[in-house]
């Protein structure tokens, strides 16, 4: 599955866990917002299905690094998430249409020229879908095993599933886990969890301890996270949020093909072969 199918993935209900030695700022995992790793957002990696519990909202990801000499990196993305009673989730992501290396994908970026990256997560038909709005095609690829029915597993394998033995980590001194008192985030109800990670001296050469700082904020209607902050000293401080949050149900036309787009079926793209193509069946 491509990488914009990888991330829906801001926040999976989190899992932007504490981040080891060597590992840089990761993306949120949409169960949430919608990310949710799986897609982008906050879906939880989309690995289980939520259903009734329908929303919009556009996550929005800001992160800022300072360097040594003063100056400021920062970035901003926007995805459109949309989720519907049946648990399907669409993502709406623009992003430079030369994202990528070599000297077109920097020309394209210079330009200005942007590309829409859509993804569809329907566990009803069981597919997901990349729609190209720039190509009109969609390719659907069959969903692998995921949960269902708000956190039991489909097609789990004996030993994977919620019914497998509870493994319990061992204990480490050096992360501390707190339990935040609930507040409103965006319009919405919230639990936090904030987990410190301290780095001793010398374990990655570092001649002073390194605090990282992960904030997850969930919503218990929603059952996704509203607000994931993770600050890390080696990388800078990365926030990602639902806003502009709509509960009611979306449009189901956002959750189907539409009618004038040529659907490839199978696993095609680079590097694989095969695929049928056939014309969206008409929506009514």
């Amino acid at each position: 599955m491509k990488k914009s199918l990888i991330v829906l993935g801001l926040f999976t209900a989190a899992t932007l866990l504490a981040q080891g030695p060597g590992r840089g700022p990761g993306r949120m995992g949409p169960g949430g917002p919608g990310g949710p790793g799986g897609m982008r957002g906050f879906e939880p990696g989309l690995t289980r299905t939520i259903t009734g519990a329908p929303y919009s909202a556009q996550e929005v990801t800001e992160s800022s690094q300072t360097l040594p000499n003063g100056n400021v990196i920062s970035r901003k993305t926007q995805t459109n998430v949309y989720r519907d009673s049946s648990g399907r989730v669409r993502t709406e992501i623009t992003v430079p249409a030369g994202r990528g290396r070599g000297p077109a994908a920097a020309q394209a970026e210079t330009a200005g020229t942007t590309r829409t990256i859509i993804n569809i997560h329907d566990p009803v038909a069981k597919v997901s879908r990349e729609l190209n709005p720039q190509t009109k095609v969609a390719r659907e690829i069959p969903l692998p095993g995921f949960r269902g029915g708000n956190g039991a597993a489909e097609g789990a394998r004996p030993g994977r599933g919620p019914n497998a033995a509870a493994r319990t980590p061992a204990s480490d001194p050096n992360v501390v886990t707190e339990t935040l008192a609930m507040q409103t985030i965006n319009g919405v109800q919230a639990t936090g969890t904030r987990v410190t990670r301290t780095i001793p001296v010398n374990q990655i050469g570092n001649a002073q301890p390194i605090q990282i700082v992960h904030e997850t904020w969930m919503s218990p209607d929603l059952k996704v996270p509203v607000m994931v902050k993770s600050s890390d000293p080696r990388f800078g401080t990365t926030v990602t949020q639902l806003t502009n949050i709509t509960r009611a149900e979306p449009d189901p036309s956002l959750f189907q093909t539409p009618s004038d787009y040529t659907v490839t079926k199978g696993r095609g793209g680079p590097g694989m072969r095969g695929g049928q193509q056939a014309k969206a069946p008409v929506i009514n």
